[in-house]
């Protein structure tokens, strides 16, 4: 498992964050979420022989938000 935390700018609200946990979560081979408001982070724990860091950004995208930056670790 390998977990990627992204910095999304655009959240504004608790609904924001909840569809960014809905679509995340329904990514095959992601594992856990979390999205903190305050701190406009996303945590993504995923299977990398799944998916990958570039497909979730992707997906965050999708939803109207920004990806500033993302660091991953193991």
């Amino acid at each position: 498992m390998t977990t990627v935390q992204y910095n999304v700018s655009g959240m504004s609200c608790s609904g924001c964050v909840r569809s960014v946990e809905r679509a995340l979560q329904a990514q095959p081979g992601v594992e856990a979420v979390a999205v903190d408001l305050e701190a406009s982070t996303a945590s993504v724990t995923y299977d990398e022989t799944v998916t990958d860091a570039d497909t979730l950004e992707r997906v965050i995208g999708s939803l109207g938000f920004t990806v500033v930056s993302r660091a991953g670790r193991h």
